[in-house]
């Protein structure tokens, strides 16, 4: 259960972090989706890459897939 609200906090922030980075302009809403679900997305993939994973990892993870999130919102959705 923590870790799922580690997921969720941390995927909020990675989503801040990846939308500023590529000068989104999106809602809360938008902006801590694309955070959950890069999070979510980047842990997985992590996950598959290595058998352990630190908090460090987890973190650069979601950071990763928030920023991967964000570039295809912005190229497909287009705004900016």
């Amino acid at each position: 259960m923590v870790q799922v609200i580690f997921l969720i906090i941390g995927g909020i922030a990675a989503g801040f972090v990846a939308t500023r980075l590529l000068r989104l302009d999106t809602d809360l809403l938008t902006t801590a989706a694309i955070g959950v679900l890069g999070t979510i997305a980047g842990v997985f993939a992590i996950r598959f890459l290595f058998v352990a994973v630190t908090y460090i990892g987890v973190i650069a993870a979601a950071l990763a897939g928030a920023i991967l999130l964000s570039w295809l919102y912005k190229v497909y959705v287009g705004r900016s």
